[in-house]
């Protein structure tokens, strides 16, 4: 068995690595930290290769795929992705350009090049993770919240074709809300509410996964924001949002 994992070396994808590992799964893991992958590389007991790539350039998605294609991946994890947190006219352009290329162009070139793969052999788990922000509208976090909306609206359109072709290849959206990892430090904001322990959430999506579950939201008070979001009109879910987001500006201020 084996599990590619995008954004291994912090966080969500850390955390994942380590219980596949513990599950027996040998890993192939990808991120910038060439430090910590071979850190991890050293501790985890299984196989592990690592591979060193900056996901937000296209051609390192297709050469990812070149040297795995051969490998019979089992499970891919697209992790990897980061956020920004500003009014949406003072955010530096050429940041969000590559946080688009992350949390989206490498999501949909990975989960292509290997469904077909997977596809062919009638087995496989994809993991696409977005976050509960892809349920609304974001201001001040603008387009990390339409990297994630993406993520989400992929994989379940995707899940869908699947199924109706009675296909045995599982995929599955991660939409968590505030969990304790680096991501609040790279995004510059301080989070509202109290964040899920990572290890936690990691544990809980790939078990879902596991049960082939479509959309996986980590925790009742989360499922339940998911839900009741529904019930709301566009323009009054992104005033909510709106304040929750100023909130985390002004903790960010404060310290």
């Amino acid at each position: 068995m084996k599990a590619l994992i995008t954004g291994a070396s912090s966080g969500l994808g850390y955390d994942m690595s380590y219980y596949l590992a513990d599950l027996g799964y040998d890993l192939i893991l990808v991120a910038r930290n060439k430090e910590k992958l071979q850190e991890m590389q050293k501790e985890i007991k299984t196989n592990v290769k690592i591979i060193i790539a900056d996901l937000s350039n296209e051609s390192k998605l297709k050469e990812i795929y070149v040297l795995c294609k051969n490998e019979n991946i089992d499970v891919l994890i697209n992790n990897a992705g980061f956020g920004l947190c500003d009014n949406f006219l003072d955010t530096d352009l050429e940041s969000e350009i590559e946080m688009i290329n992350t949390n989206i162009k490498a999501v949909h070139v990975l989960t292509k090049l290997f469904l077909k793969d997977m596809k062919k052999r009638n087995s496989g788990y994809i993991l696409n993770v977005a976050s509960l922000a892809a349920f609304m509208p974001g201001p001040l976090m603008t387009t990390y919240y339409a990297t994630k909306a993406y993520v989400l609206r992929f994989t379940t359109a995707i899940y869908e074709e699947l199924r109706r072709e009675k296909s045995d290849v599982v995929i599955s959206c991660l939409c968590p809300g505030p969990v304790d990892t680096n991501f609040n430090n790279v995004a510059d904001v301080t989070f509202s509410v109290k964040g899920m322990d990572s290890k936690f959430v990691a544990k809980y999506a790939i078990d879902k996964m596991f049960k082939k579950k479509l959309i996986i939201i980590p925790g009742t008070k989360m499922k339940m924001a998911a839900f009741f979001s529904r019930f709301l009109s566009i323009k009054k879910q992104a005033k909510i949002t709106y304040n929750i987001q100023k909130k985390k500006m002004k903790s960010r201020k404060d310290k």
